[in-house]
């Protein structure tokens, strides 16, 4: 298991997102796109919803070939999937999730808060573990 804690920023999505680039590439390579993509997802939802001053956690953990990232925040608010018009210009994370990981959903935390996480099954593994 791998976590790290980060600020709420706008930088914060592409640091999240190459921490758990770094960690997933000898693991799961064929993959790691979409599981970049579902990450920047959902770390921008924590963003949007983790109230300011409060930090939130990436985790990732990886047992009986099935990788799972996690993102913890502080906000009771759950996300859910949305139906956005071919206008909207948000409203969209959660299918991208739905579409890429072979599983999502939404957890409860100890303190404040929730998870939300995607799972992926990993198709190939390397030689190298997660």
């Amino acid at each position: 298991m791998k976590s790290h804690s980060f600020t709420r920023s706008a930088a914060a999505v592409g640091r999240a997102r190459e921490f758990v680039a770094d960690c997933i590439e000898a693991c799961t390579p064929e993959q790691a796109d979409d599981i970049r993509v579902c990450t920047s997802e959902l770390v921008t939802n924590a963003l949007q919803h983790t109230p300011v001053g409060r930090r939130f956690l990436v985790r990732i953990t990886c047992s009986d070939n099935v990788l799972r990232i996690e993102v913890h925040d502080a906000s009771t608010d759950t996300p859910h999937l949305c139906a956005p018009a071919d206008t909207d210009d948000r409203g969209r994370g959660l299918l991208l999730v739905s579409a890429f990981a072979d599983d999502w959903g939404v957890a409860d935390r100890t303190g404040p808060g929730k998870v939300v996480w995607a799972e992926f099954k990993i198709r190939q593994p390397a030689e190298a573990t997660c």
